[in-house]
């Protein structure tokens, strides 16, 4: 029992109230009547065990009781099969021994976290301590201290690989100059000048890039002269500063965006790059270099020394730079051997430098394509546009004259890069520029409007991949309708060659589309015909073209997949000729100038191949240099002359000295790369553009010329 604090029983009750009229079983030895929770449950208990086998361990086990598992079973049921059993045992049976072990059942662990604090106290305090101690050793004996031990260990060591690399030459480049004594006697002798006092007075000069009527010097000249004349009074001074201050106001400005005065500073710009590229202009026209007199002088002898000494400083500086200048060009030995001239005789060919058309505007942008004025010779066109999808910039034009190297006198700026441009013949003052996103625009040269007279951003037709080549045709006379005269023909990577037409806007109308060709694989015996695979445009992307320099009815184009078709205007659905031969992208076709019926053409494989148009199969194959090939050009005075335009080099052919290799090869610097090139007009010069915006000048310098006709 259990009791309060106030004595009152407060002992637990079970819920279950026995029948009173129901007969109280026989207590068992081993179990007593505060056990049961009832007497039903008990005698059930009892019933149930001597059913078993003697021997049979029941385990009611941890914190559950007997009670508790009794009262899960309805009683009326365990009443009945009480009495059942009851009636089927013996006497024996009865009494009859039955063990009983109660055993505990295994604790459940739902959540065990391990303490890492331990009292000192416990039995296992002293390992613990003791391992601690053991770790602060380690610790102690870490790298850097005079206990650390360093072990080796001897392993396996792999085979050696020998590995090969193929890369291109690598070229060097030396640069030097030269400083006499009389320049460092000079640049210090200019540290130690001193500036004049204001009492010795000075006369001012104004020069200045906008040529300035009115600055600071003027108020120091006049206080200078107010302070030589004392008679002058300070209301006199005072006025005449007052003075200067309007003109500067009222005169200034407007002298500067006036008409005549700029156009006094184009003549003076025009006369001051006059004087100094006269004698590369002179070159350039085939002319006489003048050479100027060097004037006498009776004041001393110094200064005809200091004369003398810069015209040999100029000297020296020039044969160095001529010396650099060859180093980059380098003749073939067998080339050499192969002319028909004594040793004594024979002068090597060569190219000079002579100018380079660049500007801050052009630095870092790769020139695309140039195009020479049908009516000016002197004006070229430059378009700047990168190739590579990975390296797309805004496009830009320039117009540069001969008049003036340092600066163009057009510029138009456009969205995209620019791919292709050429000048028309019927109206010199139109250019056609083809952008990288399919664009063709026409600009009036003539006008300062930076803005192009006619695009095709609008036409339903235009063109949807890169314009790669645009070309003004002038076509027979006896044609009829839109095709009189002359058209502008351009080829796009979308496998579409278009005529375009000035109506209200910048029509267009296809020529051709390039159909893809499939290539001629010879198929073994008892081999099945596989099914063409599934094409993903039936188009072929073109690359280029060129019209017949006396039938302007044919043309070739070169595709991607390396084929040239032979073409005419009057049949666009299908091709004349196919001419098979290279192995990857066709980059340039050109027809011989003199020898109609031959063409050239370079592709990406590294090769170039000379055609005829007779015979689908090539004449001959040159390949000097594992380099892609992105441009040829036939020389205008010579059959057998060509230059091909690598991203390294570039090469001067003579088919009359030599077809196994170059009569001239020139280097480009490191990390630049020649894009496209173009012979001058009515000259023997050549252009050839790079990687860097720069379009340089070169003399062919002793390249005779063949005056026969045919190949």
């Amino acid at each position: 029992q259990v009791f309060d604090d106030q004595g009152k029983d407060v002992t637990p009750r079970p819920l279950f109230q026995p029948d009173p009229s129901s007969v109280a079983p026989k207590q068992g030895k081993i179990l007593a009547a505060s056990d049961y929770s009832a007497v039903t449950g008990s005698g059930f208990l009892s019933s149930f065990t001597m059913q078993q086998t003697s021997g049979v361990n029941i385990s009611l086990g941890g914190p559950f009781s007997s009670s508790h598992l009794l009262t899960s079973w309805n009683l009326s049921d365990v009443q009945v099969r009480r009495e059942e059993v009851k009636e089927q045992l013996t006497n024996e049976e009865l009494d009859r021994r039955v063990d009983i072990y109660l055993t505990e059942t295994e604790t459940i662990w739902i959540f065990d976290m391990p303490s890492v604090v331990m009292s000192v106290e416990s039995e296992d305090a002293g390992k613990v301590l003791e391992r601690n101690k053991i770790y602060v050793d380690v610790c102690k004996n870490r790298v850097g201290n005079e206990r650390f031990v360093e072990r080796m260990m001897q392993t396996l060591n792999g085979a050696p690989k020998s590995k090969e690399v193929q890369c291109d030459k690598i070229v060097t480049e030396d640069k030097g100059i030269m400083v006499t004594s009389w320049d460092l006697y000079d640049s210090f002798n200019e540290l130690e000048v001193e500036p004049t006092s204001k009492a010795e007075g000075r006369r001012v000069t104004i020069v200045s890039s906008n040529i300035s009527l009115i600055s600071k010097e003027h108020d120091q000249t006049a206080s200078s002269i107010c302070d030589r004349d004392s008679t002058t009074s300070s209301v006199m001074e005072s006025a005449l500063l007052a003075k200067i201050h309007e003109e500067k106001e009222d005169h200034s400005e407007a002298i500067l965006k006036s008409e005549k005065f700029r156009q006094d500073l184009f003549f003076m710009e025009r006369i001051l790059m006059e004087n100094v590229f006269q004698p590369k202009l002179a070159v350039y026209r085939q002319l006489p270099v003048l050479i100027e007199p060097v004037a006498t002088s009776n004041t001393g002898d110094r200064a005809t020394t200091m004369e003398e000494a810069d015209t040999e400083k100029e000297e020296h500086e020039q044969e160095e730079q001529d010396e650099e200048e060859q180093k980059d060009v380098f003749v073939a030995p067998s080339v050499l051997s192969n002319l028909n001239k004594a040793p004594e005789e024979f002068v090597p060919p060569s190219l000079e430098l002579l100018w380079s058309y660049t500007c801050d505007l052009t630095n870092g942008r790769s020139v695309s394509s140039m195009a020479w004025n049908k009516l000016n010779p002197d004006l070229l066109a430059v378009g700047y546009g990168e190739f590579d999808f990975k390296e797309q910039k805004n496009g830009l034009v320039c117009c540069w004259s001969l008049k003036n190297p340092m600066w163009p006198e057009r510029v138009f700026h456009c969205e995209h890069g620019v791919t292709a441009l050429d000048f028309s013949m019927v109206s010199p003052n139109l250019l056609a520029v083809g952008m990288y996103d399919g664009i063709v625009a026409i600009y009036n040269v003539q006008s300062r409007n930076n803005a192009a007279l006619l695009d095709s951003s609008e036409s339903s037709d235009k063109h949807i991949g890169p314009v790669w080549q645009l070309k003004w045709v002038e076509q027979d006379r006896g044609t009829t309708g839109d095709d009189k005269g002359e058209i502008l023909i351009s080829i796009s990577a979308d496998g579409r060659i278009t005529k375009w037409f000035i109506r209200k806007g910048l029509g267009c109308s296809d020529l051709m589309k390039i159909k893809r060709t499939a290539g001629e694989k010879k198929k073994s015996t008892g081999e099945k015909e596989r099914k063409s695979e599934a094409l993903i445009s039936r188009q072929a992307p073109g690359m280029c073209f060129d019209f017949h320099p006396k039938d302007t009815n044919l043309y070739l184009a070169g595709t991607e997949e390396g084929f040239i078709h032979k073409c005419s205007c009057s049949y666009n659905e299908q091709f004349i000729e196919t001419y098979r031969g290279h192995k990857g992208p066709v980059y340039k076709i050109a027809w011989n100038p003199f020898s109609t019926d031959m063409f050239l053409s370079c592709s990406a494989d590294w090769s170039i191949i000379l055609w005829h148009q007779e015979s689908q199969k090539p004449i001959l194959t040159f390949s000097s240099t594992t380099a892609v090939v992105h441009d040829i050009v036939w020389s205008p005075k010579s059959v057998f002359i060509f230059v091909a335009v690598n991203e390294s080099r570039l090469e001067i052919w003579d088919l009359s000295i030599s077809t196994l290799d170059p009569l001239i090869t020139r280097f480009a610097t490191p990390k630049v790369k020649f894009t496209t090139a173009l012979f001058a007009k009515n000259t023997d010069c050549l252009l050839l553009g790079d990687s860097k915006g720069q379009v340089s000048v070169f003399e062919l310098q002793n390249l005779g010329a063949s005056h026969s006709n045919k190949v």
